[in-house]
């Protein structure tokens, strides 16, 4: 019974930063799964293509799919998200949150917008994605959020991404206790450094390759980094028979880092 409950059947599913690498993933995963439709958002004309590309696999899975546009950074914007993924889907059963930006830099050389900006993605965003998912999601809905294994980290250079996603461990465990009543679990994944692009356009050549040897299970991994189908079983275990893990942190990374 709890497992027929929990599971991702008919469902309906949002996903912030949907169109492509995770999100993308995501996207195609549960519709293979069997939920009913999936709302996509991407952030900009760059994306669209990609997020047609997933809403057409997502289709031919089964599932009903919409793409939304969106820049996040406000909380109107992510009421109107809501609200139009809503009114094209009907209420998200889960709704999972991938978007984020990286800034590799020195603390000395990180200027007042550049730190105003990875605040607005990484965390405002997270705070306004979790209270309209708390206003929207059905009762015994789930809801996860994507920080960084980076929150288990001693390093230089990423105090404003690692910085600036840490609060969403508290918005986690807060909004964990809020919606519980409501059977709501709320849970955040901190992948490890991803074989994607959004990870290369931060690297240099040396700290790629440290990356590569990083992990305990590195040599077992084709590139040496955590790849997106690492993650993706443990978003779906999490959205549907994991359904008892809730206010917690995950850090999924082949042993990068701990806590």
């Amino acid at each position: 019974m709890a497992t027929h409950k929990h599971s991702v059947t008919g469902k309906t599913v949002l996903i912030a930063g949907g169109a492509k690498n995770l999100g993308g993933l995501i996207a195609r995963d549960l519709a293979g799964c069997g939920a009913g439709a999936v709302a996509i958002h991407y952030n900009s004309a760059a994306s669209k293509a990609d997020a047609d590309a997933t809403v057409a696999a997502v289709e031919a899975a089964g599932a009903k799919a919409v793409a939304l546009q969106a820049d996040l950074s406000s909380a109107g914007a992510m009421e109107r998200l809501f609200a139009d993924a809503v009114a094209a889907v009907g209420a998200p059963d889960i709704a999972i949150n991938t978007v984020g930006k990286v800034l590799k830099k020195p603390i000395l050389e990180i200027s007042e917008a550049e730190y105003d900006e990875m605040a607005a993605v990484n965390s405002k965003s997270a705070f306004f994605f979790l209270k309209e998912a708390g206003r929207h999601v059905r009762d015994d809905g789930k809801i996860v959020t994507l920080v960084t294994s980076l929150l288990g980290a001693f390093t230089p250079f990423y105090a404003s991404y690692a910085g600036t996603k840490a609060p969403v461990e508290h918005f986690t465990r807060a909004a964990a206790r809020e919606f519980g009543p409501r059977g709501i679990s709320v849970t955040a994944i901190g992948p490890g450094p991803m074989d994607t692009p959004f990870f290369y356009g931060q690297e240099g050549e040396d700290a790629v390759a440290y990356h590569r040897t990083a992990a305990a299970l590195s040599s077992r991994s084709p590139s040496g980094l955590t790849h997106i189908e690492d993650v993706v079983p443990f978003v779906r275990h999490l959205v549907s028979d994991g359904w008892w893990i809730t206010g917690q942190t995950i850090l999924i990374n082949g042993g990068y880092t701990t806590k």
